[in-house]
């Protein structure tokens, strides 16, 4: 294999591929057609399967007969206006009157058999199983009567309120989004939300500077501050703002304002010369670094490390790496949103498998990174029923353009990927678990995560479509720390870490697992652990200030007889590229 790889023909096949990618948003197409032949095949050969789905469908009709001809004789009877979905698209009242009705209550029909259809097929693999079910899906939910004009009642309602202006202008709508595509612009309304100057605004100085990162050291707001800092190492697949979005919603805001010293990482946003950069060198140039200037510029002092999503991964690896040095300069890690088991990753598993990570690897290599549209095109099917047809009804057949907050201008400021970082990614993390289980070599010797003893605090969201809650819960199977608290809060993977206090409906359940103590399954936690209302970041920073060995005036920006100089301002220049 590795004689073919280093032939012509390796590269002809590689150039295929990668020119297939570009009108596939990177999708493997041999990966679909393989789920599709595993299905089809199996069930042409499950008469009993086959048998049932005819009954059901049979039993559909039937009820859907009795439902319309009950709707015609009593349009206000109960059982059609209690007959109501949770489905978003569904939502209005609009939805209970006839024929409007019968079109959500087919359609919901036709979903649940496709559903039952795709699944539980005998001797078809997980995955495929898995993959066959969410096309099925995507392709019926394009096909929903929400996303038509003639069946949408509120489509109609609103044309003829508004003798079809509405049309006009989602025609404009429509218009300016495609012009700002072309010209690879930002959505309308992100322009309000310009970094350094409406978020990305707490005080602080660039300190250290390298090819891959830029170290932020915050000012403090207050006149001690706790002893040890606190080093956030976020994730390089979106600009570290988010977590300094407006000063209402800031973590980093909220943490200096509580009198913590907080460093934080901005990683460089990746061109085709960035194509060799590893997993190796995010650990090293990126994390490592970064813990080794805050431990000049405050020295004989333990941090307290916090990572959120692919960055809790790596500090998670770096973490391990220290842990079996002997290297002591951590007091606690905090991983946000972070999974370090990859067996139950969620929805995201539809795109990895062996065909797909080899389709995209050969995507990236033409290029040297994995491009922002590829990556936004996946997350945007995941959830294409919210981010796709809900955005297409609102703002082309409603004509109503969204508000849009901070936190969606951060969303389409996105970010690219090196070639070998996320092939390594993908690979040694996804597709083999080599961190889970023991394989993840760092420096000719494998690391474990059993060998992390400091105190861990974990935050997993109710609604995370990119790392499921009981995925991260996970970690616990092989805690060895000396205790582990986890939190499970509401909203989605990037909303819920966002849980500023005195958000609305913001709740979390909390529990703490000490050394020794039993393991509580997932399902039990949840169903034992107390619920809190609002913010877990009180919570958090409680526990924060409780590992703390007291308070101390501020340190010195920077560490200038150590060769540690304040390069400029905060939001620094990586988080300004494009």
């Amino acid at each position: 294999m590795e004689e073919y790889k280093s032939t012509v023909y390796f590269s002809m096949d590689r150039l295929i591929n990668s020119l297939q990618g570009r009108s596939t948003l990177a999708l493997s197409p041999e990966s679909l057609g393989l789920a599709y032949f595993d299905w089809a095949t199996h069930m042409m050969k499950s008469p009993g399967k086959r048998m049932e789905l005819t009954e059901d469908a049979f039993r559909s009709l039937v009820k859907c007969c009795y439902y319309a001809l009950e709707c015609l004789t009593n349009k206000e009877s109960s059982s059609c206006a209690t007959n109501s979905n949770d489905d978003t698209r569904f939502g209005s009242e609009e939805w209970n009157k006839w024929p409007f009705n019968l079109y959500r209550h087919l359609f919901l029909a036709i979903e649940r058999w496709w559903q039952s259809a795709t699944t539980e097929v005998p001797g078809v693999s997980e995955h495929h199983q898995v993959t066959a079910a969410f096309v099925a899906r995507q392709i019926l939910d394009m096909f929903s009567p929400s996303n038509c004009i003639p069946t949408n009642p509120e489509v109609l309602q609103t044309i003829l309120m508004q003798g079809g202006h509405n049309l006009v202008r989602g025609w404009r709508n429509f218009h300016e989004d495609q012009q700002r595509v072309m010209h690879q612009e930002r959505p309308v309304g992100s322009e309000n939300y310009k970094v350094g100057k409406d978020v990305g605004i707490t005080p602080g100085k660039v300190v250290f500077r390298n090819r891959l990162i830029e170290l932020i050291q915050y000012s403090p707001s207050t006149e001690n501050v706790y002893a040890e800092p606190v080093l956030i190492v976020p994730a390089w697949i979106m600009k570290y703002y988010i977590l300094d979005l407006s000063p209402n919603n800031s973590l980093v805001k909220f943490l200096v304002d509580k009198g913590h010293t907080v460093f934080m990482i901005s990683w460089k946003n990746p061109g085709p010369e960035d194509r060799h950069l590893g997993l190796y060198d995010y650990q090293f140039r990126g994390a490592m670094a970064a813990i080794d200037t805050v431990s000049t510029i405050i020295p004989d002092r333990r941090i307290n490390a916090v990572g959120y999503c692919i960055g809790g991964t790596l500090l998670a690896i770096a973490a391990a790496t220290m842990s079996r040095d002997n290297d002591e300069r951590l007091r606690s890690m905090s991983l946000l949103a972070a999974q370090t088991d990859f067996t139950e990753a969620g929805e995201l598993m539809l795109f990895i498998d062996e065909s797909q990570v080899n389709y995209l690897e050969d995507t990236m290599w033409a290029q040297g990174y994995l491009d922002t549209k590829q990556m936004a095109g996946a997350f945007q099917i995941l959830r294409s029923n919210d981010l796709i047809w809900s955005r297409i009804v609102h703002d082309y057949l409603l004509g109503e353009r969204q508000p849009i907050n901070d936190l969606m201008a951060w969303n389409s400021d996105s970010t690219r990927m090196p070639f070998r970082m996320h092939s390594e990614y993908l690979r040694r993390l996804f597709l083999n678990n080599d961190l889970m289980e023991g394989r993840y070599i760092v420096d000719g010797r494998p690391i474990v995560l059993s060998d992390i003893h400091v105190p861990t605090f974990l935050v997993a969201t109710t609604k995370d479509h990119v790392s499921p809650w009981r995925s991260v819960y996970k970690f616990h199977l092989f805690s060895a720390a000396e205790e582990t608290t986890f939190v499970l809060t509401s909203g989605g993977h990037n909303a819920g870490i966002v849980s500023e206090p005195g958000h609305r409906r913001r709740s979390y359940q909390m529990a703490t697992r000490r050394e020794g103590e039993k393991y509580i399954d997932a399902e039990t936690w949840v169903d034992v652990a107390p619920v809190h209302e609002g913010s877990w970041w009180i919570a958090w920073q409680d526990w924060l200030a409780r590992l703390s060995s007291g308070q101390a005036p501020p340190p010195e920006t920077g560490a200038r007889d150590k060769g540690i100089f304040p390069l400029y301002d905060a939001p620094g220049r990586y988080v300004m590229e494009e």
